[in-house]
């Protein structure tokens, strides 16, 4: 399989995943004008299990070093497949509220409230459960991050001060909830892998593909769940049902599948990372993803248009305050 060798190139693919979770929300966004998220939701876990078998197939089983994608999946025990199915589980669960979020705050709010909480409890959860970097300069950086995610909470309740309030704050307690769920699925898969060892891996612990793909397992079975209950009892709107996603247009279903293909690279470079980058590292550079989306929110989908000027300077510090604490992050790692 496929197995980075350096920590240079270990930061560079936790920036792609940084990239590709900041942007697959706008594969929502271009869905919404004509569909549900709810019915969005079900092709972007379809991409993300498809995207997961890819991965496994081709990255990894190629190359001499490390057990190849079937072999491995044969060879996982129990408890390393409980927890990466777990780790799909709670993922759902708090992605289909950072969805609904979405929906209802908008991309640039969303993520940097639910995503940057998830960030900021992640790391500490990560990091105790496998140390890694220097702690001061890594808990400096998600210190500038909380700052960041405040000066956005104060821009998002100047921008809505027009909006109806029960929707303002739903859309904040529901972006929350996910980010707090969102913070612990990480740890859960990282368990099932031999983090210090994927040349020759423990027996029955998994590899990076094994586990994405057993985590996107947990992700698909959960759903019918959790996706339908949501659909018969949205968190604001008519209910929807099967027959309405079954109608949906060949185009319609396609951004979707996109949107979990997209998420679904990024998970997967971030995993494949942790060998050089440690679970605590390569999950707070992917989630620097909150920085990615809110610049698609304000300048691409323009959430914040006609908000008051005092605003501007309100999304300024928190984008400065993101980028430094990200620098210290990687910094960390490299120290």
């Amino acid at each position: 399989m496929f197995i980075v060798s350096s920590y240079t190139l270990a930061v560079a693919l936790c920036f792609v995943t940084m990239l590709c979770w900041g942007s697959w929300g706008n594969t929502q966004k271009l869905a919404a004008k004509t569909w549900r998220y709810e019915l969005f939701y079900w092709d972007y876990v379809i991409g993300v299990v498809l995207f997961s078998m890819i991965m496994g197939l081709t990255l990894g089983s190629s190359g001499d070093q490390g057990r190849s994608f079937i072999p491995d999946l044969m060879q996982v025990d129990a408890a390393a497949f409980g927890s990466a199915f777990v780790g799909g589980i709670i993922f759902n669960a708090s992605n289909i509220l950072l969805s609904a979020a979405i929906s209802l705050a908008g991309m640039a709010v969303a993520f940097p409230v639910g995503v940057g909480l998830a960030l900021v409890l992640g790391v500490f959860i990560n990091y105790f459960g496998a140390p890694y970097g220097d702690p001061f300069t890594l808990f400096s950086g998600v210190a500038l991050i909380t700052l960041a995610l405040v000066f956005n909470g104060i821009a998002y309740g100047r921008k809505s001060k027009d909006q109806d309030k029960s929707v303002v704050r739903k859309g904040l307690w529901i972006a929350l909830s996910a980010g707090f769920l969102m913070s612990f699925f990480y740890r859960f898969v990282a368990a099932a892998v031999d983090l210090n060892n994927f040349e020759s891996p423990t027996p029955g612990l998994a590899t990076p593909y094994s586990a994405v793909f057993i985590f996107a397992l947990g992700m698909l079975f959960s759903n019918f769940f959790f996706n339908t209950l949501l659909m018969k009892k949205p968190f604001i709107g008519e209910p929807v049902s099967y027959k309405a996603y079954f109608s949906g247009g060949l185009s319609t279903h396609m951004v979707g599948i996109l949107g979990g293909l997209i998420w679904g690279l990024g998970t997967s470079l971030s995993y494949i990372a942790t060998g050089e980058a440690g679970a605590a590292i390569a999950y707070a550079l992917g989630q620097g993803a909150t920085m990615v989306a809110a610049l698609w929110g304000v300048f691409v989908w323009k959430e914040f248009k006609g908000a008051p000027r005092s605003t501007n300077l309100l999304l300024m510090l928190m984008f400065l305050l993101f980028t430094s604490g990200l620098a210290l992050i990687i910094v960390a790692g490299n120290n």
